[in-house]
């Protein structure tokens, strides 16, 4: 991959890396202004428990999120960016456009999410994700 790609993917996964970390500071704040307070019923402390619980479960994707992050700009520093962790050929622009921090090209990524379903429906242990839990790969803004 050329110099001038690698810079554009990385300033991508950069500024990723920045909202995640905003969103996660926020989430941190938002949790220790709702703890204050008198006065609140019964409703409302369950209602705040609720949406803490909720918090931590978006906080454990958000931070899978960043390690996919940081392991990507990892391999742009080592140039092993844009190549299939599975069969080292090359990962599609297009692919790295929508979802800068992959790892696997399209077709070993299916290949790999069919066998993690097989898996799933034969009732055996499933995988570690590649994506994190939850999430299709998600939309990058241009």
């Amino acid at each position: 991959m050329r110099k001038r790609e690698l810079d554009k993917f990385e300033g991508l996964l950069l500024e990723m890396r920045n909202d995640i970390l905003r969103e996660i500071k926020q989430d941190m704040k938002e949790g220790r202004e709702g703890e204050a307070g008198e006065g609140r019923d019964t409703y409302d402390i369950a209602s705040d428990d609720r949406d803490r619980e909720i918090n931590l479960l978006l906080g454990d994707r958000d931070r899978r999120k960043l390690q996919l992050v940081d392991e990507a700009l990892l391999r742009i520093e080592s140039r092993d960016y844009g190549k299939c962790e599975e069969c080292e050929g090359d990962i599609s622009p297009s692919r790295l456009k929508a979802m800068p921090f992959s790892e696997l090209c399209v077709t070993c990524q299916d290949e790999y999410e069919q066998a993690q379903r097989t898996m799933h429906t034969d009732g055996g242990d499933s995988l570690s994700a590649r994506v994190p839990p939850g999430e299709s790969e998600p939309e990058v803004s241009s």
